[in-house]
């Protein structure tokens, strides 16, 4: 029955996966007439990575093949090839530019795509693996701020892009990874930006947003303006940093840490002062009662911690001259009790709790285009997944429904680091080029 429906399927069917530090979940969506169905979500422990990177490729091969097994069973259709969020403290960003001068009268896909060769064109280290090239702006004949000049008439185009690389052996030790699973990677996306594909609207992006990722091991940061994505940061200090805090301070184990934050855990300052007793199990074995408090005093100085250095990021993007007008966060350590409105005091700016989209509607097939963040993409999206913990599985998702036609596809295998100078990632450029 798999054989069957993988057969009739396959053309239609996305796979995401986010190995994280803390899960690896797998998400399987069909696109269809109406939008992408998600059809099955599995999240499984993940052992193998600290920080985001891989540290044991069998532990995080065997959580793979766990999570993707689980979601082929719901959904009835075999899974081989995957789009793989990447995330850690390796990735890197910097800004590039390039021109071309124009053969016609009028700018084609052509003189685009040479325009980005030009800017891409730039020396990376051989350590470093090219992720992304993302245009940020189009300059034709010295007028700047043009989202697509396909179609003016213009002589000479400057475009400036970002570009975002990751260690060569993070990024070949995840891909050793799937491949034992017995997965093909198409592409390898980097997970904010995932991320934000399921949680941000255009308008955001117009505006000026900030997206706030916090997962089990890092934090990592996007921020769009003008629809452009302008800058990404990664910080040490994720979701396990508050539970290895409780599991010291009360002397807990870890698993038991975790129950106790994702259950009694908050930074709301109405609660410092609960004297409600909670029950934990303690290191060995005793079942005591402890005041809520007790819980409230440890994780809020960690929150402290978390938003001073993210402020210290909004004001970097300031003084660049990137205005962000609000503050979206998402994954499974959002939920933290308080912590949004911790961070609306801390960061003196709006922010929100960024949760996968459910409405119905959807974007047809074909037309994944410009207004790719749209909410109202995903069809038939079951409550449990509305979860900013699914944020980066779903992104996936979306990503590879928005970017790829399957007559297209390329495998992204081990051998992609011989074609790193000719290889060309990023959903942003084939938006331009499909207008």
């Amino acid at each position: 029955m798999i054989t069957e429906k993988r057969k009739r399927n396959n053309n239609n069917i996305i796979v995401g996966l986010d190995v994280g530090t803390t899960k690896t979940c797998a998400i399987i969506g069909e696109v269809t007439d109406d939008g992408v169905n998600i059809l099955a979500v599995s999240s499984q422990p993940s052992t193998g990575l600290k920080k985001g990177v891989v540290i044991d490729i069998e532990a995080t091969a065997q959580s793979i093949k766990k999570a993707v097994t689980d979601v082929e069973e719901q959904a009835g259709t075999g899974v081989r090839e995957v789009y793989v969020g990447i995330a850690g403290s390796h990735i890197k960003s910097f800004n590039s530019y390039g021109t071309a001068g124009m053969k016609g009268k009028e700018v084609t896909r052509e003189d685009v795509d040479r325009a980005i060769d030009s800017a891409s064109a730039v020396y990376v280290p051989l350590d470093r693996e090219v992720l992304h090239i993302l245009p940020t702006d189009f300059i034709l004949d010295g007028q700047d701020g043009i989202k697509d000049p396909v179609g003016m008439a213009g002589i000479r185009l400057e475009v400036k892009v970002f570009i975002i690389t990751g260690a060569v052996t993070s990024v070949q030790n995840l891909l050793k990874c799937c491949e034992r699973a017995g997965l093909e990677v198409i592409d390898i996306v980097l997970q904010p930006l995932a991320s934000s594909e399921a949680t941000l609207t255009s308008y955001e992006r117009e505006m000026g947003i900030a997206l706030i990722d916090i997962g089990g091991g890092t934090t990592d940061i996007a921020a769009y303006k003008d629809e452009w994505l302008r800058h990404t940061a990664v910080l040490g200090i994720g979701g396990n940093h508050f539970t290895n805090d409780l599991s010291i301070g009360l002397r807990l184990p870890f698993h038991e840490a975790e129950r106790v934050k994702k259950q009694y855990g908050t930074i709301l300052p109405s609660e410092m002062n609960d004297m409600t007793e909670v029950d934990i199990v303690a290191i060995d074995g005793q079942v005591r009662g402890i005041p809520r408090k007790y819980i409230s005093e440890i994780l809020q100085p960690r929150g402290e911690e978390l938003l001073d250095l993210i402020r210290q990021e909004m004001q970097m993007l300031h003084d660049n001259g990137i205005a962000v007008s609000g503050v979206v966060l998402t994954g499974g350590s959002s939920l933290l009790a308080g912590f949004d409105r911790m961070a609306e005091a801390v960061l003196s700016m709006p922010v929100r709790i960024g949760y996968p989209d459910l409405s119905p509607g959807g974007l047809s097939k074909g037309n994944f285009s410009g207004s790719a963040s749209e909410l109202q993409r995903i069809n038939k999206l079951r409550g449990e997944f509305n979860n900013p913990v699914y944020a980066t599985g779903i992104g996936l998702v979306l990503y590879g429904a928005e970017s790829v036609v399957p007559a297209e596809r390329t495998i992204f295998s081990s051998d992609v680091f011989s074609r790193i100078a000719g290889r060309m990632n990023g959903w942003f450029r084939k938006i331009v080029g499909s207008k």
